[in-house]
């Protein structure tokens, strides 16, 4: 006997350890069934689970467990990645905390072994909550992006790419972390409002005494290294200028005046200083005008002169040489603010404005971040891009919904090298060695680069290997096919690659998936994956983005252990929209933890009626409309789930097995079955029992993506299968039903009837103690055999004392509905006050078009639009189209107590 109440806390983790122990999640290269493959994004090895690794998760393991379930050889691949900059802070900070030495004392080897250490203590803790989440991950498969079978893929892929052409050193600019001391990936960099200034400066023009030429900055400390001032090439104001020169001040070195597009006539001044290796614009336009590209700023964001000196010029008046030198090795910002009040003191400062602007910053130090010109490994993206690029318009790869595409066009369209090199000390080192001369050695190993050298110099030589290490995103872009063997031809990458599907967010699509279909075509031949399904982000209810600081975040543990895993799941699905953001509410939460105990309600309602499995029951020799209509039903929601997760539409899916199992099985069905079940043996009793033990069965097998644990109980308590056996049971296929439409239109017509009998009701505020009759006009003989048939089925969910026909005018006080051709009448004048209940319609009505006028009345205006945050501007537009339902509701009421 099925427990009073369901307790997930109970039954998950039993029920996981027996699938994991079981290996119920695990695939088969050696099995013939068709494959289908889903990599997991790797969450970093730092990581524990929040809310969007929830929903992801989630969408995946619904995919998996279907897919299984129809007979796929499923293989959801599991690993985590080694997340070089975080687990570089995060070891760095154990060891502070446990008053060690920092890394630089600890050395290099002695570090990375400690960070080892530390993986294997701790680092497992994401995946143990992926545990708790449900996810039916093949975990003997697991891998880590610096394992030794990805780091052996790591040096094929580097050195292949390097022969080929494809991979080089250059010195560009990067985003530079001056905390961490290493280059970073847009993705590492976050834009900060700040509140600073803008400086007005004026450069003398060469040759013109008494004339400067006023440039606006925002960061004056640069100024020791800008090569040129660039102005609009239309702006009549400095047009004399152009191919002049001015003085730099302080450093007194003669810069051009350059024309160039770049420089906006309405911002600040209309011309702009122009320091190529201190800003990304700047580098592009110094590389067009052929500028020098001096650094005055080193690894720690300090001045640093030794790129200027020997350009020093005394200039009377303008230069100060001696203070210049005095800025070595100070801070940045101290040296802004030497440089501006040594400015002011000559007299080149004409204003000084605040200014609010985005400054980016490393996005786990903190700090403002450089543009710095530094010596860096790159990778040729635009030439791996083009076949990733051709892949997706001639569909191999398909994104859905289809207009993540343009976004991946948009990067991809436009791509710059990658940078690859990071100057960490986690991370897989890169396999280049050089000599003393410089002269690169790339070679899968350190005896193979020093045989290179040999050939290279016909001697021994002495190699130091590059100290840098490999940016996080190219072991990860590998992710596909390293994990299954490559560059082994190993049985399961001949079987499950290409992947069918990847599930993640937009915001990585050019940092990850772009990366893997770039380097997976490249090296296998083929495109990584055939469909892209790309998920909002979760945000809180009101539609803001979840954050410690605002104190709206939602643990999933914390979620799970409340309110079960099954709950958390389905509300996370049944919220996936395509395209949307979720706002998650705890209130949704409880709503569909209040289905989990539905479902366990109708079950236990099934178990103590006698409703079992029955090996014997045949669907196709149902003959009662009430069976027949329920498997009809059940055929109904298994199609639709089946076309909702075809098309990635995890919602809907969702909604038909919530619809169908809350609404047709248990509000209808059971009620309709209750007077059979509750009554004397016999055939009906037998086919009814036969039909809801089938049509229960086909609900678990159905809801099991999203609900596992709920599901796999009932089956196994309910006498379905072993413990532990509906994940690997067949998913649910349609039967054939003799006379489907003739059953479905008759108890749909009852089911109408019913539902607006109880609208009225509720509507009228009729109390349900209360009983009237249940009158028919213009009903024709079939509605009328229906309602005899069903009599008292109606009776007992309308609240009718009788049915019958109308046999002349309307009783007065009767309200009224239309259901198909009949009129429905429900004589309410005697028991209850129908003038009160138009005055509280009416009453109810004008506060309701109130509301909606004031929400109409924002959305037209202008500046509210202008300046309202999205998620208000939403919340209003929810508010007008409920408020229209609801006066459209209201207006029917009326309408039906009208006269």
């Amino acid at each position: 006997m099925l427990d009073k109440s369901f307790d997930p806390a109970a039954i998950e983790q039993r029920l996981y350890e027996g699938w994991e122990g079981a290996g119920a999640f695990s695939a088969n290269p050696a099995s013939p069934a068709k494959p289908f493959t889903i990599m997991i994004p790797p969450p970093n090895v730092t990581g524990s689970l929040h809310i969007g690794h929830a929903l992801d998760n989630t969408l995946q393991d619904v995919l998996i467990r279907w897919r299984r379930m129809q007979g796929r050889d499923a293989l959801w691949q599991p690993g985590t990645d080694h997340a070089g900059i975080a687990t570089q802070m995060v070891v760095e900070r154990l060891l502070a905390q446990e008053g060690n030495a920092d890394r630089r004392s600890l050395g290099r080897e002695n570090f990375v072994k400690r960070i080892w250490e530390w993986k294997a203590e701790s680092g497992g803790t994401i995946t143990r909550q992926l545990r708790r989440l449900g996810a039916s991950l093949d975990w003997p498969r697991e891998r880590f992006t610096m394992d030794e079978g990805l780091s052996v893929a790591v040096r094929e892929v580097f050195v292949r790419l390097y022969r080929e052409g494809l991979l080089y050193r250059d010195k560009r600019l990067v985003n530079w972390d001056p905390k961490f001391l290493t280059a970073i990936s847009d993705l590492e960099v976050e834009s900060k409002e700040v509140k600073g200034h803008l400086w007005h400066l004026r450069y003398p023009v060469e040759g013109q005494p008494g004339r400067f030429l006023v440039v606006a900055t925002t960061r004056p400390e640069t100024m020791l290294g800008d090569t040129a001032v660039a102005v609009h090439p239309d702006d009549d104001r400095f047009r004399d200028l152009v191919g002049k020169r001015v003085i730099l001040p302080l450093v007194g070195r003669s810069i051009p005046v350059v024309a160039d597009e770049y420089s906006d006539p309405e911002k600040g001044s209309g011309a702009v200083k122009i320091t190529p290796a201190h800003d990304f614009n700047d580098f592009e336009l110094g590389k067009r005008h052929d500028l020098p590209m001096p650094s005055v700023l080193d690894a720690e964001g300090r001045v640093f002169l030794d790129e200027i000196t020997a350009a020093f010029v005394a200039v009377d008046g303008f230069s100060d040489l001696d203070f210049v030198r005095g800025l070595a090795g100070q801070d940045r910002f101290a040296a802004r603010k030497a440089i501006v009040a040594r400015l002011e003191e000559l007299e080149l400062v004409e204003t000084i404005e605040p200014h609010t602007h985005a400054v980016p910053h490393g996005d786990r130090s903190g700090v403002p971040i450089e543009p710095r010109l530094t010596m860096q490994w790159y990778v040729d993206a635009k030439t791996l891009a083009a076949p990733a690029i051709k892949a997706v318009e001639t569909g191999q790869t398909v994104f859905t919904p289809k207009q993540w595409e343009n976004t991946f066009f948009a990067w991809m369209r436009d791509i710059q090298p990658w940078c690859v090199s990071r100057q960490l000390w986690w991370g897989h080192q890169i396999p280049a060695w050089y000599a003393a001369d410089g002269e690169v050695f790339v070679a899968h190993t350190a005896e193979e680069a020093a045989s290179l050298a040999r050939a290279k110099f016909g001697r021994e030589v002495e190699l130091t290997r590059d100290e840098d290490v490999l940016d996080t995103w190219f072991s990860s872009a590998l992710w596909p096919f390293s994990t299954i063997g490559w560059p082994e031809k190993t049985p399961e990458l001949a079987k499950y690659y290409p992947g069918d599907v990847l599930v993640t967010g937009f915001d990585i699509i050019f940092f990850w998936v772009a990366r893997m279909m770039m380097m997976g075509i490249h090296f296998m031949g083929e495109t990584p994956f055939k469909t892209v399904c790309i998920h909002g982000l979760v945000r809180d209810e009101k539609g803001q983005k979840m954050s410690k600081s605002k104190g709206n975040v939602l643990d999933p543990l914390e979620l799970i252990d409340a309110h079960g895993a099954d709950a958390v799941r389905f509300t996370l699905c049944a919220l996936a929209g395509p395209g949307r953001d979720i706002k998650l509410a705890k209130q949704r939460i409880e709503g569909y933890r209040a289905f989990a105990t539905k479902i366990w309600n109708a079950s236990r309602f099934c178990e103590m009626n006698g409703i079992a499995p029955r090996a014997d029951f045949d669907p196709t020799t149902a003959t009662l409309p009430l069976s027949r209509w329920i498997l009809d039903a059940a055929n109904t929601a298994v199609a639709e789930a089946n076309a909702s997760l075809e098309a990635f539409r995890f919602d809907d899916y969702a909604l038909a097995c919530y619809r169908f199992t809350w609404n047709t099985f248990c509000d209808w069905f059971l009620e309709f079955a209750k007077p059979v079940l509750l009554g004397p043996d016999g055939v009906e009793k037998e086919e009814v029992k036969g039909a809801a033990q089938h049509v229960l069965g086909t609900i678990l097998r159905m809801l099991h993506p999203v609900m596992p644990f709920l599901t796999e109980e009932l089956w196994h308590r309910m006498g379905y299968g072993a413990e532990g056996s509906l994940i690997r049971t067949a998913w649910p296929e349609a039967v054939s039903v003799a006379d489907a439409a003739e059953a479905r239109a008759e108890l749909d017509w009852v089911v109408r009837l019913v539902s607006e009998i109880r609208t009225v009701r509720s509507e009228m505020n009729v109390a349900p103690s209360i009983t009237v009759p249940l009158l028919l006009s213009g009903a024709s003989g079939e509605s009328l055999d229906r309602a005899a048939r069903w009599s008292d089925a109606i009776k007992r969910l309308g609240r009718a004392t009788e049915i019958r026909e109308l046999a002349g005018d309307p009783p007065k006080g009767a309200v009224q509905a239309v259901v198909g051709e009949a009129t429905i009448m429900l004589p309410l004048g005697d028991v209850i006050d129908l003038p009160a209940e138009r005055a509280r319609l009416a009453k109810e009505r004008a506060r309701i078009e109130g509301d909606a006028k004031k929400a109409e009345a924002k959305l037209s205006s202008e500046v509210f639009m202008s300046r309202a945050p999205e998620d208000i501007v939403q919340e209003n537009r929810d508010r007008l189209a409920a408020a229209q339902v609801e006066m459209a509701r209201l207006d029917a009421a009326m309408a039906r107590i009208a006269g």
